[in-house]
């Protein structure tokens, strides 16, 4: 959610604008209003999914929208974004007082209308507008807990051991809150493995996410090792899932854990990307078979599209044998981004634990594997950011499961 703009605090501001010329004759006024803080800069019109993954991302208080590039795309946009929740406000900029552009997007849904040379006189109202409705929406609750996410580009990679065993170490090495839930509806194996009985699932805390409450909420979570659990559904659940409820969903689930950990389905899918938009930190996890590590590498292509920041997603490489001929500097080649760690498998530990249903120990080398992933989890919260990541885009980081 948005946070309320004061009477003098600037108004955060996602600028998309495809005529480079008009941006920079906003971009050179901000210094004599003092009104906005640009978050991030767009030289083309994204896709309607890709404008909703870095508004949920950014959570601007308003979106500066080049409407004289193609007024046509640019409605289309608006209309988008009025649809979003919660509601974002529209700023159309253009080269001049376009009375058709100004006529066009007000019915879209846009709120305000700027026009260069963008004069400070002519725009002292409509900030002023603007910050009485951007001073509406609701804080934004600064102790939520964090969300953490775990998805693969091929199913079988391993990143529901991961996220399971991740969120266990947690638990281990902070005593915090800790949920763990399965949005693999359709192939979900968290409550098998840890022979979880339930009569719920994650689907009934979707369908019920406009009324959470803590007495319903203790119906359908199950405690299991110190941890929560929202299983996925005992029977495939193909149904299509509201973006919304599983916003709420997630929302709610801030407000009552310390740490929430997703284990989603493939990267590809509907609901991972929407969950993805939600999370401080997405981990995508491969293995060193050729056929992942391809498809690895394109879910990195399409995230970087989408606009995933860079910073908020690393790649887990699974289940690194030494015997691999794969080295490290050709992962590095092969994803653009650097390889830090090689370790091998411990595949006697995991097959101990699943078949016993227990968390793993921090004793064997996948199990201080996972505690030192789950250790880099907590310091960079400690720090208020994700550790340094290099120019060339998102980091590598090889486990083993």
């Amino acid at each position: 959610m948005s946070t309320p703009v004061q009477k003098e605090s600037q108004i955060t501001a996602l600028l998309i604008a495809p005529n480079r010329d008009l941006a920079q004759q906003f971009v050179a006024t901000l210094p004599q209003t003092r009104a906005f803080q640009i978050l991030a800069d767009l030289k083309s019109y994204p896709p309607p999914q890709t404008l909703e993954v870095r508004v949920r991302q950014l959570k601007p208080h308003v979106i500066l929208l080049d409407l004289a590039s193609d007024l046509a795309a640019a409605t289309e946009l608006i209309q988008a974004i009025a649809a979003l929740k919660p509601p974002v406000q529209v700023v159309g900029l253009h080269t001049h007082n376009d009375s058709n552009a100004i006529l066009q997007s007000l019915r879209a849904g846009a709120t305000e209308f700027l026009s260069a040379p963008f004069e400070l006189a002519s725009q002292r109202d409509a900030i002023a507008r603007l910050r009485r409705l951007c001073g509406s929406e609701p804080v934004e609750d600064t102790g939520a807990g964090h969300v953490v996410a775990f998805s693969s580009a091929k199913p079988g990679s391993g990143a529901s051991t991961l996220a399971t065993q991740t969120a266990f170490a947690l638990r281990r090495l902070t005593g915090q809150r800790i949920l763990l839930a399965d949005f693999d509806l359709t192939g979900g194996t968290i409550g098998f493995y840890l022979k979880l009985s339930h009569n719920y699932s994650v689907v009934d805390a979707l369908q019920h996410a406009e009324h959470l409450d803590p007495t319903l909420w203790s119906s359908l979570a199950v405690s299991h090792g110190g941890l929560d659990i929202l299983p996925s559904p005992a029977a495939p659940y193909a149904e299509p899932i509201d973006g919304g409820r599983l916003r709420l969903l997630i929302d709610y689930a801030r407000g009552l854990y310390d740490w929430v950990i997703l284990d989603l389905p493939t990267v590809f899918s509907q609901i991972s990307l929407t969950a993805l938009a939600e999370c401080e930190y997405a981990y995508l996890v491969s293995t060193s078979e050729l056929p992942s590590l391809h498809l690895t590498r394109k879910a990195m292509g399409m995230i970087a599209q989408i606009g995933f920041p860079s910073e908020r997603f690393e790649v887990l490489v699974n289940r690194v044998d030494r015997r691999d001929d794969i080295g490290a500097a050709n992962l590095e080649k092969l994803f653009n981004c650097p390889v830090h760690a090689s370790l091998p498998n411990d595949y006697f530990s995991l097959h101990r634990v699943v078949t016993l249903g227990q968390p793993l120990g921090p004793e064997g080398e996948l199990g201080k594997a996972i505690e030192k992933l789950a250790v880099g989890m907590c310091g960079a919260v400690d720090e208020g950011k994700r550790p340094a990541v290099a120019a060339g885009g998102p980091k590598a980081v090889l486990l083993h499961a």
